[in-house]
């Protein structure tokens, strides 16, 4: 094996650790949320926990990204989703309230993480730390990726959640809708207008935050 191919399977791995980290504190923000609205549904299955293994999804959190990684052409543009939390609306203090934060939640605590990231990047530019800083805008960036692509109104994406609320579907009606999701979502991000938004949104904001944290 050359050296270049083993530099492509390191960083390959680091972005695959950094996507499930960035997941997991994803479905923490939507479990703990509906815990504190009322619903301990999640919390009872284990779910307000940085444990990555209780919000593994196959097909979101393993297949998909792994693929996207190392499979040759794919363009290296990373994106995944977790096992969702469950959430029983009849138990939250407000229902149709505490819903639409309970499924913004995870999108809000993507978009936390990338502001940090990009804070403690400029402390690795106070210490001329070259490697912190290109880390952190890395990890920050794929924070915002994931923030912004599960504002998609596709099950199992959070965006769906929303549009539910929003149009007064029935979980039933829902829950078939859902089955078919991941492959709506694979064809999705294979339109070359969706990666173009997606990626334009997601690297505008990164842009902000560089120039909010004095990074250029």
């Amino acid at each position: 094996m050359s050296a270049m191919d083993t530099n492509v399977i390191a960083d390959g791995l680091i972005q695959y650790l950094m996507l499930v980290a960035l997941l997991t504190f994803h479905e923490y923000g939507h479990a703990w949320t509906a815990w504190k609205c009322g619903d301990d549904t999640a919390r009872l299955q284990g779910r307000v926990s940085l444990n990555p293994f209780v919000h593994i999804d196959p097909i979101g959190t393993v297949f998909l990204p792994l693929l996207m990684i190392f499979l040759p052409g794919a363009g290296r543009f990373l994106i995944g989703w977790a096992k969702p939390v469950p959430v029983n609306p009849s138990n939250l203090n407000h229902p149709q309230r505490d819903d639409i934060l309970v499924t913004m939640a995870g999108p809000a605590m993507n978009l936390l993480l990338a502001i940090g990231l990009m804070a403690l990047a400029r402390v690795g530019l106070a210490f001329q730390s070259g490697q912190l800083i290109d880390f952190c805008e890395q990890a920050a960036s794929l924070s915002l990726i994931l923030c912004f692509f599960n504002l998609i109104p596709v099950p199992p994406l959070d965006g769906s959640h929303v549009l539910r609320i929003a149009t007064g579907m029935s979980h039933e009606t829902y829950a078939n809708f859902a089955r078919y999701g991941f492959i709506l979502i694979i064809v999705l991000i294979n339109i070359p207008p969706v990666r173009q938004l997606l990626g334009a949104v997601t690297y505008g904001t990164l842009g902000l935050l560089a120039h909010i944290f004095g990074l250029g």
